[in-house]
């Protein structure tokens, strides 16, 4: 059994780091660990377990910005913006309901570790735009300090767009900064019922390109859709635009959308229903794991306009493979039920239309079979394992975890 260790402070993970280090030791790197079943299931000496290290040490509300230590819980920290009426603008998803673990669990550590952004990411832009700065300790056991305070802070190399999605292989973060941004006073979202997803799809870019200045832009097929807090699905597609805001505003610009939708008939959801179906497109909540599930779940990026392309690939040769589009469809969430997670049947979708995918849920026995992280061409893997080697020369935070050998 792995043993687990638990530091008390930075220093703690330093030194840590630096007997893993001349013990020639692996070390897995978590905070909750929320994410651990994400990733290829390497072998590791120990675990470093950074529970302990948790908790704001800096927030600044006027100055939009807030440090925190790497295990906090996001919850903990939107809880206390809130009370402020700001918020994490790129509206970091939780994992935890996909994966079979519950809720409310993620850290802001790890929500940047893996670049995590929810359905504003079109508007508001990706978890790494966010991440100001940092304190980290690197697989050479050295403690070091990137970026700042303020956005305009770089000087060099940003490191903090590195370490964003580097799944904790590069460097342990102890301590992050990020921007936060005033919360929206309302908002309200515009719904059609019943396009397939070509239409959908169309639409939503449309509407992305108007006046309306939509800040998510969703399609949840039919049957999906049922398993959202939207009650008026009832069997049929949703395609969903928010509108968020001051009232007045919100009111100009639904016209504008609604002048674009053209015959089309469009529902408006209350406040909370808005609330509650946006959080459920964030979490992915229709693929919610279930007890004993095998089926793979997929975080597929692709050009808006290919979402509905790459699903009639993957649909085509997995026909019970589901799909949820965000991000206008740029965003796609396919459950499949496919031998080997359907990896090959994936990676050729995207392959064909542009794009990577991110095997997020699959049994253990699966993800040490297939790529989980989109595969490298030769000279982006070789550029990977020179930055892995710059970071951690003897291979001891992560090993393994997103590629082999790195």
């Amino acid at each position: 059994m792995t043993s687990t260790l638990k530091p008390r402070d930075a220093n703690d993970v330093q030194v840590i780091v630096r007997d893993a280090v001349a013990g020639a030791q692996t070390l897995e790197i978590i905070g909750q660990g929320s994410k651990r079943t994400v990733g290829r299931p390497a072998q590791w000496d120990l675990t470093l377990d950074l529970s302990t290290l948790s908790g704001v040490t800096m927030y600044e509300p006027a100055e939009l910005v807030l440090s925190a230590q790497a295990a906090t819980p996001i919850a903990e920290i939107e809880r206390l913006v809130a009370e402020s009426h700001q918020e994490l603008a790129f509206e970091p998803m939780d994992l935890g309901p996909v994966l079979g673990l519950p809720a409310g669990a993620g850290t802001i550590g790890g929500v940047i570790a893996a670049n995590l952004s929810g359905p504003r990411r079109i508007k508001a832009g990706a978890a790494r735009d966010h991440f100001l700065g940092f304190t980290a300790v690197s697989g050479r056991a050295e403690t070091f300090k990137s970026g700042g305070r303020v956005v305009k802070n770089v000087t060099g190399y940003d490191l903090s767009k590195l370490m964003a999605g580097s799944w904790g292989t590069l460097a342990v973060m102890t301590d992050v900064t990020v921007k936060v941004l005033p919360r929206a006073e309302t908002e309200a979202t515009i719904v059609v019922l019943g396009l397939d997803d070509v239409a959908a799809v169309r639409l939503l870019n449309i509407a992305m390109g108007s006046a309306g200045e939509v800040s998510a832009a969703a399609f949840v097929p039919a049957g999906v859709a049922d398993r959202l807090s939207i009650a008026v699905a009832a069997g049929r597609s949703v395609t969903a635009l928010r509108l968020e805001g001051v009232p007045p505003s919100i009111a100009h610009r639904r016209a504008i959308v609604e002048t674009l939708l053209g015959a089309m008939a469009a529902l408006v959801l209350t406040e909370q229903e808005s609330r509650d179906f946006w959080r459920g497109i964030r979490d992915a909540l229709p693929f919610a794991a279930q007890p004993g599930t095998q089926r793979a779940l997929w975080r597929i990026s692709v050009p808006p306009m290919s979402g509905p392309d790459l699903a009639h690939r993957i649909r085509a040769a997995a026909p019970k493979s589901e799909f949820l589009f965000d991000w206008a469809g740029g965003l796609v969430w396919a459950e499949i039920d496919a031998a080997a997670a359907g990896a090959s049947i994936v990676h050729r979708a995207v392959a064909a239309v542009g794009g990577h995918a991110t095997l997020i849920r699959a049994p253990a026995s699966v993800r040490a079979a297939v790529d989980v992280f989109d595969p490298q061409n030769a000279g982006v893997a070789l550029l990977s394992k020179r930055i892995k080697e710059n970071f951690d020369p003897k291979g001891v935070l992560g090993p393994g975890r997103m590629y082999a050998g790195v």
